[in-house]
């Protein structure tokens, strides 16, 4: 009973909700652009019009464009039709042709296009070796596309995605995808596999927790050579939370005795240290502060809820002074995004709410609205955070840009979401 009380913390039950994705509209002024389809080769109808729907929803999450939400269709080489687009507001017209070459690699030509006066701005041309990942050829163009503008970043749209999904009762795999969860690939899968976490910013290798043996275990896994080392092994629990950024230490929470403690591990030579020495729970720590404190989910007041100390230090600090289960939580340098029960029945429906606040000052603010918002993590720029929204019996990947204040939403068709990380 006390490991499903602590695996508690980590895995809660889930609710209905309304799955309109909210959109707080910005007042800033954005160019109005059109996506423009301009052809293909040898390339399947349906890939195309997915490639076409995934740029449209880029350049949209990236909130720096008016994005109409359907493509044109045009030539690549002839401007017929700039006219009509340009009498209808649009200022920026993107074309694209897809293609597959005599390689089988697929290719993307992209034009970006002054409407007002047809001159042609830049020209890129791009190809990947494998036509089913597609939607990352789509996020390259988006991004180059914003890079030009000079607008912030959004890079962190070709990073992966990871994630544990239950496949049914028990049992449940480890996948990587890309932001929109159109492409993607398992990687670990048979029995109980949860809680993957990136081992460094390459993302060519990450931790997981299986289930599937005497005790449960953490290993470390290569994407490329499937290569699986173990780590560490626990009675009760062995959970990867954090990764220092230079990937040397790990946040582990382990409960060898019945106790579910955080313990740094350094990797290069496997000691363990003990940060945490509560009587109770005290689970799933992140890095904070240049990664010289930690923060941690506790239920010293009898609920759980967000705790900071430092690495050499003992002493504990409380963190959130409202919400009574503040149960999942991400750092980026200063600031904490968290997810918080907001509902008067503690075994009943209730809506889990994700704020933002900074270690440093008082700021707090609420990222959303309805619904069941959970699993939060920062992108490694700090400016986006994804987590997960539990849809009755299914789960959406959600994406808040948090400069825009806009909040988007990605479902996932078979399975169910536990945990991601990016």
């Amino acid at each position: 009973m006390r490991v499903l009380l602590i695996l508690s913390l980590f895995l809660i039950n889930l609710v209905a909700f309304d799955s309109t994705i909210q959109i707080v509209k910005n007042l800033e002024k954005h160019p109005r652009l059109v996506v423009v389809d301009a052809g293909s080769l040898n390339v399947d109808e349906k890939i195309k019009r997915k490639f076409l729907k995934l740029l449209i929803g880029d350049l949209k999450v990236s909130a720096h464009f008016n994005v109409d939400d359907s493509y044109a269709k045009m030539d690549y080489l002839s401007n017929n039709g700039l006219a009509t687009l340009a009498k209808s507001g649009v200022e920026l017209i993107v074309k694209c042709k897809i293609e597959k070459n005599t390689s089988a690699k697929l290719t993307a030509s992209a034009k970006l296009i002054n409407a007002k006066n047809g001159d042609l701005i830049y020209e890129k041309f791009y190809s990947i070796s494998k036509p089913n990942r597609y939607p990352f050829l789509a996020h390259n163009v988006a991004i180059d596309i914003n890079k030009y503008f000079g607008a912030p970043s959004i890079s962190w749209m070709k990073n992966y995605i990871i994630f544990a999904r239950y496949t049914k009762s028990g049992e449940s795999e480890i996948v990587v995808s890309d932001y929109t969860l159109s492409f993607k690939k398992v990687i670990v899968k048979g029995g109980l596999n949860i809680f993957p976490k990136w081992a460094n910013a390459k993302q060519d290798s990450f931790y997981y927790t299986s289930y599937n043996g005497l005790h449960p275990t953490l290993y470390l896994v290569n994407i490329y050579t499937g290569k699986k080392r173990k780590i560490v092994s626990s009675p009760g629990m062995v959970v990867c939370s954090d990764v220092s950024r230079d990937g040397s230490k790990l946040l582990i929470t382990m409960a060898p005795n019945d106790q579910p403690d955080i313990y740094l591990y350094d990797v290069n030579s496997g000691s363990k240290k003990r940060l945490t020495k509560y009587s109770g729970i005290d689970v799933g720590g992140s890095f904070v502060d240049n990664d010289q404190n930690i923060v941690f989910v506790s239920e010293r007041l009898g609920y759980p809820n967000i705790f900071s100390k430092s690495i050499n230090g003992s002493n504990v600090e409380q963190m959130i002074y409202h919400g009574k289960n503040n149960s999942s939580c991400s750092t980026f340098g200063k600031y904490i995004v968290y997810s918080s029960r907001e509902g008067q029945n503690s075994f009943g429906k209730n809506t889990f709410n994700l704020y933002l606040i900074s270690t440093q000052t008082d700021y707090i603010r609420k990222l959303t609205t309805s619904g069941k918002n959970m699993f939060p993590r920062f992108a490694d720029d700090g400016e986006s955070v994804i987590f997960i929204k539990y849809i009755g019996q299914k789960s959406a990947l959600g994406v808040l840009r948090l400069n825009a204040n806009k909040s988007f939403l990605f479902p996932l068709n078979a399975g169910k979401i536990q945990s991601i990380d990016w």
